[in-house]
């Protein structure tokens, strides 16, 4: 099975935590990427249109900053599965939310090409895990991250604050 045809995480979310505005399946405005495994790294595609500018011919930052957000959320969550021994899909993807995260913008990161937004666990532990990403435009890295993962809190469920 290809890259492009394996399962995405974000399929898999309960449809209580679909909705987020990047990788949300159920948020129709929304961006919907899609992370799957490559090896050991996770890939997601994105190609930016022209209401994602921030000056002629170059992406918006903010649009950036989300898509490796929610990747490195995404690569934490099949990280879970795989270290549980489970195919992404088996049952539902666990959520996890941002703790941190930090973005070097290293060069502008032109509007048009597709843009591939890869992933990597870096450290584990009980209660976090910490997933570096990046953006490559045609093999060159415009924006790297650094994220720490935690599973969704009690507080942010299905019924918190109704």
């Amino acid at each position: 099975m290809t890259t492009r045809e394996s399962a995405a995480v974000q399929d898999f979310y309960p449809d209580d935590f679909a909705h987020c505005y990047g990788c949300g399946r159920l948020n129709e405005h929304g961006h919907h990427i899609k992370t799957r495994w490559d090896g050991e790294e996770t890939v997601t595609r994105f190609t930016p249109g022209p209401d994602h500018m921030a000056v002629p011919g170059f992406v918006y930052g903010g649009l950036l900053a989300s898509l490796l957000d929610c990747h490195a959320m995404a690569t934490a969550a099949a990280d879970h599965e795989r270290r549980a021994g489970r195919e992404i899909g088996v049952g539902p993807a666990p959520r996890y939310v941002t703790a941190m995260l930090r973005v070097d913008y290293l060069r502008p990161t032109p509007l048009g090409p597709e843009l591939e937004i890869r992933g990597r666990v870096q450290a584990t532990g009980a209660r976090k895990v910490e997933v570096s990403a990046w953006v490559t435009v045609d093999g060159e890295i415009t924006v790297r991250a650094t994220a720490v993962a935690v599973p969704l809190p009690e507080s942010m469920g299905p019924r918190a604050g109704a």
